[in-house]
């Protein structure tokens, strides 16, 4: 069956329910549409591959060999480990795929802004920033709320050449916000992750006039597991004025359908999404979970967590959209 991207907003479609609408109200027509088209899923699902930034078509082009035809999205990660910024590699990669035919999203596994780039892993990303630090990060005019500023500021140079080519990015930054891992995680309260995600909203929309964006709220599944928990999605979530898409995170099968209710009841008629996934939930999980947009695997967990037989019954499970199926009209 072939999907019919539509430019324009707000219309009403044959199973009779209304588009949802940009947060941003300058959107551009690209990102409009894509969000009226996700949000007119129903059941459908579309299929999803990560790719570390190094090698951007890896696990995408794995992904195809598993499945038998190319995800639905592709994603990539702004995250700078090495000695050069990989936003001009991460661009290139995307509007080749958007050129392919791909939905794309891009997230950011970013060093603390007290940091210099290139960011470690354990001593920056998931390291921690003291009460004090945070406190001075979400004051304006402060060093470390300036050097935050310089750090996103770069991203958004990036973003900016995607929206110069047209290309509408599904946005996901400052994920997994609920868990105890990163530095931005586990801020509860109005001065805590809240502030931080609408500060960046703020900041790209009004200031760098990024219409490109489909703003993703992506959190994880909630967990009790000591010293590694995620808490309830309600205590981090900024509000339904600034964000576009609900989404989480879930890995070893924990697609809990209390978890999937409270997301829904969450997002109170937006569309929601698994935003990474580590084993693929079989296709029993999304027949009585119907309302998910799109999976997206974590790069390697394809087949470190995945047996192709899983991959192969998921893309040909018959709500599943390939990127075949995807006819986005210009």
């Amino acid at each position: 069956m072939k999907y019919l991207l539509l430019l324009f907003i707000g219309f009403t479609t044959t199973s009779g329910f209304s588009q949802q609408l940009p947060v941003n109200k300058n959107a551009s027509p690209e990102a409009a549409a894509l969000l009226s088209y996700i949000s007119s899923l129903g059941k459908d699902i579309l299929s999803g591959q990560h790719s570390y930034n190094e090698h951007p078509s890896q696990f995408y082009n794995e992904a195809q060999e598993l499945g038998g035809k190319y995800p639905a999205v592709w994603g990539t990660d702004f995250y700078w480990n090495g000695e050069n910024d990989p936003g001009d590699r991460i661009v290139n990669a995307a509007i080749e795929k958007h050129k392919e035919g791909s939905i794309i999203t891009l997230m950011w596994h970013v060093g603390k802004p007290t940091d210099d780039a290139p960011f470690d892993w354990k001593t920056s990303v998931q390291d921690d920033l003291t009460d004090e630090e945070w406190k001075e990060l979400v004051t304006p005019g402060t060093e470390i709320n300036i050097r935050w500023i310089s750090q996103i500021d770069q991203v958004a140079e990036h973003l900016k050449k995607l929206q110069a080519a047209n290309v509408p990015v599904l946005w996901r930054p400052y994920h997994e916000m609920n868990g105890v891992w990163f530095w931005w995680g586990n801020k509860k309260g109005e001065e805590g992750y809240i502030k931080l995600w609408k500060m960046m909203y703020q900041r790209y929309v009004n200031h760098h006039k990024l219409n490109n964006l489909i703003w993703v709220w992506n959190a994880n599944a909630p967990r009790d597991i000591p010293e590694d928990e995620a808490f309830d999605y309600k205590d981090f979530y900024p509000g339904s004025e600034c964000v576009d898409i609900l989404a989480t995170d879930v890995y070893h099968y924990d697609y809990e359908q209390k978890d999937y209710e409270q997301l829904l009841e969450l997002a109170n008629g937006k569309a929601i999404a698994l935003g990474e996934v580590g084993q693929l939930p079989k296709t029993n999980i999304l027949e009585v979970q119907p309302k998910w947009s799109w999976f997206m695997v974590w790069s390697n967990w394809l087949h470190t967590a995945n047996t192709p037989e899983r991959v192969k019954e998921v893309y040909e499970y018959k709500n599943t959209i390939t990127r075949d199926e995807l006819d986005i009209k210009k």
